[in-house]
């Protein structure tokens, strides 16, 4: 029997958020002090450990720049 194809799941909110965290290659202290989101959550949070509240990754996609939008 042939092996079902995986289809290939679009980034979670979670995934762009550590991707353009890790692409912008900042200090998390740097990032705490413009964000005000305290640099444990930030570890925890890029080392997969935990995730974050919905008011602190709004902050951070704030702070980046990004938003999110509805597929048509």
């Amino acid at each position: 029997m042939p092996k079902p194809i995986k289809m290939k799941q679009p980034p979670t909110m979670s995934d762009v958020l550590r991707e353009t965290m890790l692409a912008a290659d900042m200090p998390l202290l740097t990032l705490e002090r413009e964000t005000g989101v305290k640099r444990a959550s930030l570890r925890f949070f890029m080392r997969g450990e935990r995730s974050l509240h919905l008011d602190v990754a709004d902050k951070l996609a704030t702070h980046f720049g990004l938003e999110l939008v509805k597929r048509k």
